[in-house]
């Protein structure tokens, strides 16, 4: 797994974190904590999950699923 902080890269899944911690008030590690406790592992139904329960936009619930599941950690 590799750990990452900000500044996210402008390209890819994590170019859309700053907006993501903006919009919703969390960091991208409280989501990746939110992902890991779901008890879902399919990107998709993660993706609806976060849309369903928490609010987010399919953009930004697709970008935080993709970088997870291919294992990047966002440090606290």
């Amino acid at each position: 797994m590799s750990e990452q902080s900000p500044p996210w890269s402008t390209k890819g899944p994590s170019s859309y974190f700053p907006s993501i911690e903006k919009t919703y008030g969390r960091s991208i590690a409280e989501w990746q904590t939110v992902i890991a406790s779901c008890g879902l592992e399919k990107h998709m139904q993660i993706v609806s999950f976060l849309k369903d329960e928490h609010g987010l936009g399919h953009g930004h619930a697709n970008a935080l699923v993709a970088w997870t599941l291919a294992g990047n950690v966002a440090a606290p």
